[in-house]
């Protein structure tokens, strides 16, 4: 359990550099790939809840952050196609990535219940990390404003997500 807290946490306290660094703001392409990143990590963390799980609340939950994050990365992928603008790898996705391996190992580690309550209590640690992140420096910084309006349509879904989340996370106390 404490390794699942503590994971979450890694992942909390990269997108927390975010904010660290909100002097220097991060250009629109290292802003596209720090959200295509984060979208992309919550993808392979609910294929994850997929195969492992047997929770049926869990599966379903895990299948709209498959669905609507791969649904936002498809979006994000089309704007920057459009805009012909190339995302830009960067220390934040670089963390977010390497943090995001590391708990997908941990939560591979686990079966059942503890499965399940540590994906959960994982989803809702990072969704609060990646809305404050939305809200406090990438929105703001976002220079263009198709990619602002698609961080803002991200954030509203996001937070229904955290919202859901946190929902799931009481009912497995």
């Amino acid at each position: 359990m404490l390794k699942q807290i503590f994971g979450a946490a890694l992942i909390a306290a990269s997108l927390g550099t975010i904010s660290l660094a909100a002097d220097a703001k991060p250009t629109d392409p290292q802003i596209a790939h720090i959200a295509y990143t984060a979208g992309q990590i919550d993808v392979t963390a609910a294929e994850q809840a997929l195969k492992k799980s047997k929770n049926a609340e869990v599966i379903e939950f895990a299948k709209t952050m498959e669905r609507d994050h791969k649904a936002v990365n498809d979006q994000a992928l089309a704007l920057v196609k459009k805009l012909k603008v190339t995302p830009e790898d960067n220390k934040i996705s670089q963390s977010l990535s390497a943090q995001a391996s590391k708990e997908l190992k941990t939560l591979e580690a686990l079966d059942g219940a503890a499965f399940d309550k540590a994906y959960v209590e994982n989803e809702v640690a990072y969704h609060k990390s990646v809305n404050s992140a939305l809200s406090t420096v990438l929105i703001p910084s976002a220079q263009n404003k198709e990619l602002k309006s698609l961080l803002e349509t991200g954030l509203t879904l996001f937070k229904q997500h955290q919202m859901h989340a946190e929902h799931l996370a009481s009912m497995m106390k």
